[in-house]
């Protein structure tokens, strides 16, 4: 193998992607990781001004982009999430499940409110996703699907239980799609990762972080930077023959 076909395996060149969670975090550096590696990318979050905001940085990175705003929760959105993408970019390769709520809710004092809010988020949202965008990805000479999971979901916890559930689920959903998808050639893997940099981290108090950094092997947290290697290794021609698995990115906080 030469240079050039080194190169090639991780070129994204003429492929587009949604990446949910788009604007922020692991989200915002996935986005742009897949820009720079040539892909055209709809970025989907709640927010509309943040989805403009995303889209016009990753243009100005030399990328083409659209921001789509999209509530994971609510599945009309996700449906017009798929059909944008295809009318702005008339394809669909790569769907990247990341947006995520982390609610805290302390075992035996659940709401049901809340608890649904984080399913549907976290897990139902994702669901329907690929089902929406199913018909596209069977179209594509390279489909992949990424599913952004957590180290949570390998992980007890004592107060976002119900997210790592759902991250759970996810991880579940994985090899099933792994498996059902496989004879059309769509690629479903995972990537799991530790503490990162993000909002989600931020909003922790002080004392959690460090416990949470001082867990891991590397004892650090990562940068959001950080994951965009092994994303691009799981949708790319790198991983051409890989599915069905799971890329826990985490400093070594997973025991094993």
């Amino acid at each position: 193998m030469n240079r050039d076909q080194l190169a090639s395996m991780f070129d994204l060149t003429g492929r587009v992607a949604i990446v949910t969670g788009g604007t922020r975090g692991i989200g915002r550096a996935l986005a742009e990781g897949f820009v720079a590696a040539g892909a055209r990318v709809a970025v989907a979050s709640r927010k509309a001004d943040a989805c403009e905001a995303t889209a016009r940085a990753l243009c100005e990175q030399g990328g083409t982009a659209v921001g789509v705003p999209t509530h994971m929760g609510d599945l009309d959105a996700v449906g017009t999430l798929v059909e944008r993408t295809v009318d702005t970019f008339g394809r669909l390769d790569i769907v990247v499940n990341n947006a995520a709520t982390a609610l805290r809710e302390d075992l035996g004092r659940f709401s049901a409110e809340a608890y649904t809010k984080s399913m549907d988020v976290n897990l139902r949202g994702p669901v329907f996703l690929v089902e929406a965008a199913l018909p596209h990805l069977e179209a594509s000479p390279s489909a992949a699907i990424l599913n952004v999971l957590s180290a949570g979901a390998f992980l007890f916890s004592t107060f976002t239980a119900t997210y790592c559930a759902a991250k759970a689920g996810l991880h579940s959903f994985t090899r099933s799609w792994a498996a059902e998808f496989a004879p059309a050639g769509i690629r479903v893997n995972a990537l799991a990762p530790g503490t990162v940099l993000t909002d989600m981290v931020d909003h922790l108090p002080p004392d959690a972080q460090e416990r949470m950094m001082k867990a891991a092997y590397l004892r650090r947290a990562a940068t959001p930077d950080e994951m965009v290697g092994p994303a691009l290794f799981l949708v790319s021609d790198a991983a051409s023959f890989v599915t069905g698995q799971v890329v826990i990115a985490d400093g070594g906080l997973v025991p094993r």
